[in-house]
């Protein structure tokens, strides 16, 4: 059975990008960029809302960004080996190979999909996560929290919702992050 990993990067202050919508402070460096990687080794299917979708599309259009670093090569290899599922109501059609649309965020289907699928699954973006952690579906949060406070924006945690977590890893970064895993134990 697959388990279900939501991964994010913020600030200190749990947020995934400023009041503006603006993130580019989050632009991980080589090694946390090596980080994600490797918490993506495994990874068969990755679920997407909408604008997170988006801003993963260039890693198999634009093959530029493969060239940035070994790491980015790699990225770019995990990403497209694996299947992705868009949930999305406007989106017209998927843009990258692999990839197949749905209208709506089916817990049911998730849960299948957790004892179906060969290898382990990955929730990226705040608000499709919520209805999964709302759902009890996940079973990890992989947070790497930068050395930054923004003040506010989209939380990288819905309002109302509790987690009971037991902390399984941690590691520090050069560059000043923190990268902690929790399994979740409750949801509350």
């Amino acid at each position: 059975m697959g388990r279900l990993t939501y991964s994010t990067i913020g600030s200190l202050d749990g947020y995934i990008a400023d009041r503006d919508g603006d993130f580019t402070w989050a632009m991980p460096d080589a090694e946390i960029h090596q980080y994600a990687n490797d918490v993506l080794n495994g990874v068969s299917l990755h679920l997407y809302g909408r604008r997170t979708y988006d801003l993963m599309v260039p890693w198999e259009t634009d093959p530029s960004l493969a060239e940035n670093s070994p790491q980015s090569a790699e990225f770019a290899d995990l990403w497209q080996d694996a299947d992705k599922i868009v949930y999305s109501e406007s989106l017209p059609a998927a843009k990258t190979r692999r990839t197949r649309l749905e209208r709506r965020f089916d817990p049911e289907a998730v849960r299948e999909f957790k004892r179906s699928e060969p290898g382990h699954l990955v929730i990226g973006g705040p608000t499709l996560a919520a209805h999964a952690l709302r759902a009890g579906l996940v079973d990890v949060v992989d947070q790497v929290l930068l050395p930054i406070v923004i003040g506010g924006g989209l939380p990288v945690f819905p309002d109302g919702l509790g987690l009971d977590l037991e902390l399984t890893d941690e590691r520090r970064f050069t560059g000043g992050a923190v990268a902690l895993r929790h399994r979740v134990t409750g949801v509350r």
